[in-house]
């Protein structure tokens, strides 16, 4: 305890701040690693004029009171003020639209990657490019409001995520990690910039509309991990401390996007390596040997923290219904006076869920709370329905629900592994989906016929994950690698648990997901007919 509060004063620690989508959570570590502190804030976005958001205010109050939560939890746990910190780093979800103008001013409420808004201009994008665009990406968002005819493009002077205004506003430095700068625009991992001639093609699209910018005059400075991004200015302290006791001067690491700190929370930026982060949106990312042979809409091309190309599939639905029905659970366990904690509630509902049948009792669910990208549904649809004869227990129920959450993961990752082959040695789990020990990672080995591992840090996920990125920036070794840092000294032996495949539950998944694109494909032609 002495030692830590020592440690703690002497400003030998690194912090990580990731704002979540429903949860900004801030993560302290000291020199071995290891979570000391902790704080978090609850927040949910909002559906307003169409757009999925988070306001400013929000934003804000968000940051601070997480980082309010922290400073107590270190003041209650070690007797001792935060003053000093080593490092710091912030990252966030990824993609969505932040136009600026130039004072600084918003131009428009802030855009997320839960939106479903931007298709027509990501198909002419993809098509334009020959690469894979989504919805969801920053430049999908911005053509689509050019393609609106949206007055405020025409004022545009900066663009950047969220993780990468609030680095911004802390330190002044107009940057981007590599990571979160590659779902904005596609990178070219040979130069670590922004594609040039893909940059070339989008001015060329647009050039008849005669904008006072440019496409790169408007995005951040790409940097990438162990590269200064910047200190904490007074003015920063300020905003991020509303106590004034956080001093000033703080470096700060590159800022990145919520898939990059998965990738570092998991040690999976090494080639054939990969991890897949479950919370309420779900992806998988996967370290390529090669370019992918295609051009696939259900799977994205980013970029680890250091630059190497990696084949993302991300799904926007994952955890959201699961939550709903556990809410639901709470609403009778108190209709008859049960103190069940949300912790217990959740591992024994997880629990049961392997008790059920591995076909899931023959039901399906598909939970969209918003539209889904991979299955080419556009509006949220939560939906479950079982057949007279399904076998309909609460064992196959919570079963269903925890697959249903893979499932759009599923469609993407099997045209990775079933169609173009890729080689992955290792998958690593992280999020809420797999805190109950041997659960969730049992049923996602089963959904890609892979062996999952799951660390003891796999709750922590992604602040820890840019804890140690802010790390590597203070505490690297002259030309240390950072796959050389985090497998050298992080996880130096630390393999977590794996759980191999089981064929009867592979073959359950795979009956089960016939069943949820059954469904889909009924959705689709439904929504046809009501047009």
């Amino acid at each position: 305890m002495a030692d830590l509060k020592a440690i703690i004063e002497s400003g030998k620690t690194a912090l990580g701040i990731e704002f979540g989508s429903t949860r900004i959570k801030a993560v302290l570590i000291d020199e071995s690693f290891k979570p000391i502190a902790s704080g978090s804030y609850s927040w949910e976005n909002q559906l307003i004029d169409g757009f999925w958001t988070y306001s400013l205010d929000d934003i804000w109050k968000g940051l601070r009171d997480c980082y309010k939560s922290l400073a107590a939890d270190v003041k209650e746990k070690y007797g001792a003020e935060l003053t000093k910190i080593g490092s710091i780093g912030f990252s966030a979800m990824m993609h969505g639209y932040m136009a600026f103008d130039e004072k600084g001013e918003l131009l428009v409420p802030f855009r997320t990657w839960r939106n479903s808004t931007t298709g027509q201009a990501a198909e002419a994008l993809t098509e334009l490019f020959n690469y894979n665009i989504p919805q969801r990406w920053s430049i999908s968002h911005l053509y689509q409001a050019i393609l609106n005819g949206e007055e405020h493009v025409d004022q545009i002077s900066y663009l950047t995520t969220l993780a990468g205004y609030i680095h911004w506003q802390l330190t002044g430095q107009k940057v981007l990690g590599i990571g979160d700068a590659s779902g904005m625009f596609p990178i070219n991992d040979k130069t670590h910039q922004y594609d040039e001639t893909m940059v070339e093609k989008f001015g060329k699209l647009i050039e008849d509309k005669h904008y006072p910018w440019t496409l790169t005059g408007i995005l951040p400075k790409i940097l990438v991990a162990g590269e200064s991004a910047g200190v904490l200015t007074e003015e920063g302290a300020k905003l991020l401390d509303e106590s004034g006791k956080l001093q000033a001067g703080i470096p700060l690491c590159p800022p990145e996007g919520d898939a990059g700190t998965g990738m570092a929370a998991t040690n999976s930026i090494g080639v054939r390596t990969g991890n897949v982060s479950a919370g309420t949106s779900v992806f998988a990312m996967v370290v390529l040997e090669d370019q992918l042979k295609a051009v696939y809409p259900e799977i994205d091309m980013v970029t680890t923290p250091v630059g190497s190309p990696v084949a993302m599939v991300h799904a926007n639905n994952c955890t959201s219904e699961i939550n709903a029905w556990v809410g639901l659970f709470r609403e009778f366990a108190e209709l008859f006076g049960m103190d069940i904690s949300q912790n217990d509630l959740f591992e024994k509902l997880f629990k049961v869920a392997m008790e059920g049948d591995a076909d899931c009792g023959d039901m399906m669910s598909y939970g969209y709370y918003s539209g889904e990208n991979i299955t080419d549904i556009t509006e949220g649809r939560p939906l479950f329905v079982r057949k007279p004869t399904s076998r309909f227990s609460l064992a196959n129920f919570m079963r269903l629900h925890l697959s249903s959450a893979l499932g759009a993961l599923k469609v993407g990752m099997d045209i990775l592994i079933k169609k173009e082959h890729v080689a992955i040695d290792k998958i690593y789990g992280h999020g809420g989906y797999f805190t109950t020990k041997g659960v969730g990672q049992k049923l996602l080995a089963a959904a890609i016929d892979t062996p999952v591992s799951v660390m003891e840090t796999a709750g922590e996920g992604g602040p820890w994950g840019m804890a140690l990125l802010a790390s590597y920036l203070t505490w690297k070794g002259e030309d240390e690698t950072l796959q050389n840092y985090l497998e050298g000294k992080v996880f130096a032996g630390n393999a977590g648990t794996s759980e191999e495949p089981d064929a009867k539950d592979i073959e359950g998944f795979e009956k089960f997901i016939e069943n949820y694109k059954g469904a889909i494909a009924v959705e689709k032609t439904a929504s046809e007919v009501i047009k």
